[in-house]
């Protein structure tokens, strides 16, 4: 495994990060106790997670299948860099009460106490704002923050989903407030298909010095060889998947992709984590696994080495936004 700084802070983390959101709805607790032990094994000690992973009824349901594996000792959570979220309601669905959710300071302290106890650990790492609260303002939010860094029960501070004008609008206020670090990643919607993030969120998180974390490295599948696992094994896409499919100019887009990576006998997506590996600003990507096999083929991308032949021919088949504010400027 490679490691890294995230961001300009001082911690290492693997250039591969764990996401944990199939663990409960789709990954039983001892399939996901057998990944997270394969993973560490394999080097990679990032994790991530979010207080609503589990979903419906079972919101929580994640981060507690990850504090029992925690709890069966041998220096788990000492050598796990921890992060999880905080924005979603965690009542159960349409029992909603007000202040159970977002970004208020009564609610953060709630949220945190919560997850330690479900996450069975005293501190977390990277606490992560899920999503912009348009309501609560930063300097509310930066004063929560400060006291549970006081109180030992988080280190650092991250954001998901943010626009870069948030981002650098956060930061600014903690600036200003002194004491804080403030934002040091953001974690982002960012892969070939879908590289909106490089005019504006990648440039503030590079500004501002936050490590850039991409979700959906795969887009829900559509790069991981979808369409040749349709001819070869009979297996339709559904969903998200195959309503970008039925776009024709979608489905010649991701043909080609695919084509390029076979003449190259390289497995399209080990290639699509291999290229965020490369671009400007990305720590890394996160993965999520379903199985073992998953965690398997998202570590070879880590040692897979893309030419600038390569490379280019990716840029030609998903073409980026272009540098920004060129690209929508002039």
């Amino acid at each position: 495994m490679k490691y890294t700084q995230l961001g300009r802070t001082g911690l290492k983390v693997s250039r591969l990060v764990l996401g944990t959101m199939n663990f409960g709805p789709q990954t039983d607790e001892a399939d996901s106790h057998a990944i997270m032990d394969a993973a560490l094994a394999s080097g990679i000690n990032y994790f991530d997670t979010a207080n609503v992973y589990g979903w419906g009824e079972n919101k929580g349901r994640t981060e507690s299948i990850i504090g029992n594996w925690f709890a069966q000792g041998g220096d788990r959570r000492d050598k796990v860099v921890l992060a999880t979220k905080v924005y979603g309601n965690m009542a159960a669905d349409g029992d909603a009460w007000p202040n159970h959710d977002k970004l208020s300071a009564l609610n953060i302290r709630r949220a945190v106490d919560a997850s330690l106890k479900r996450l069975q650990t005293d501190y977390i790492d990277i606490y992560q704002f899920h999503h912009v609260d348009r309501s609560t303002p930063f300097e509310e939010i930066w004063q929560a923050i400060d006291t549970l860094v006081q109180q030992g029960k988080i280190l650092y501070v991250g954001s998901s989903n943010f626009p870069g004008y948030k981002i650098a609008q956060a930061n600014e206020i903690a600036a200003r407030r002194g004491g804080t670090i403030g934002l040091v990643s953001e974690q982002c919607l960012y892969n070939l298909s879908e590289r909106r993030a490089e005019m504006e969120v990648i440039p503030a998180a590079q500004e501002y010095g936050l490590g850039v974390i991409p979700w959906s490295p795969l887009h829900g599948g559509l790069l991981g060889g979808v369409i040749k696992k349709e001819v070869t094994g009979g297996r339709r896409s559904s969903g998200r998947t195959a309503d970008s499919l039925a776009d024709p100019a979608v489905r010649a887009q991701v043909q080609a992709y695919e084509d390029l990576l076979d003449k190259h006998g390289i497995e399209p997506g080990e290639a699509a984590l291999a290229w965020l590996l490369t671009r400007p600003g990305v720590t890394g990507p996160i993965v999520g696994p379903r199985t073992a096999e998953q965690l398997d083929s998202a570590l070879r991308a880590v040692e897979l080495e893309l030419s600038e032949e390569l490379l280019t021919s990716l840029d030609e088949i998903f073409p980026g936004p272009g540098p920004s504010p060129e690209a929508f400027a002039w």
